[in-house]
């Protein structure tokens, strides 16, 4: 059985291939912001699960003939910081004023996982939830924003911030799964893969 990840973030394919699993990858080309838009207020956990949803019935679709038999897992993240739920910054202007008012204070990284399975090209299992990791964050000065946002990392990452990566040397400390934090919680996609009786340890190597 193949292991598709729904996802072309390198974060989620590093933590899977230290893990045991070397995944294909299939990027779903989902539009987030419009299916944002069709959710009626939802909370934060119902916007990423529903984001996840999306890619991996996209990719469910997309690879049912190339990877008859498979699951395919797709997850979404998102910070929730001071009221607000936020994604990727896209831009330095938003990544800058994000961290000067996050730096200091407290968030939760949310991110959504959903796994369908197909059995000769059919769907015939899917599960998804959400996992929930409180970010203590420390307090870096300007100078020190500034040169992280230079490097670019902070732009493209849900919350504006990675903690494999340099935004590690910015992060006090969490309470949580580290895994769903970098953007793909391994303990819960194992309850997730068991619950479409599927065990991690036979898509190993």
């Amino acid at each position: 059985m193949d292991f598709v990840l729904a996802s072309a973030s390198p974060a989620r394919l590093a933590v899977l291939r230290a893990a045991g699993i070397d995944p294909v990858v299939h990027v779903s080309g989902v539009d987030e912001d419009a299916v944002a838009a069709e959710l009626t207020d939802p909370t934060p956990e119902q916007l990423v699960l529903a984001l996840a949803r999306a890619k991996v019935d996209a990719v469910a679709a997309a690879v049912a003939e190339s990877h008859p038999d498979a699951v395919v897992v797709g997850c979404d993240s998102m910070l929730s910081f001071d009221g607000e739920v936020v994604g990727k910054p896209g831009t330095p202007e938003v990544a800058r004023e994000r961290w000067l008012r996050m730096r200091g204070g407290t968030g939760e990284l949310l991110t959504g996982h959903v796994v369908v399975r197909l059995d000769g090209g059919a769907r015939t299992k899917d599960s998804g939830a959400t996992e929930t990791t409180t970010v203590r964050f420390a307090s870096p000065s300007e100078h020190e924003i500034d040169a992280y946002l230079a490097t670019g990392e902070p732009l493209n990452v849900a919350g504006g911030f990675t903690l494999d990566g340099l935004g590690g040397w910015f992060v006090d400390g969490i309470d949580g799964d580290p895994s769903s934090v970098i953007g793909i919680s391994l303990p819960l996609t194992r309850t997730l893969l068991t619950d479409v009786d599927v065990s991690v340890v036979d898509l190993w190597w």
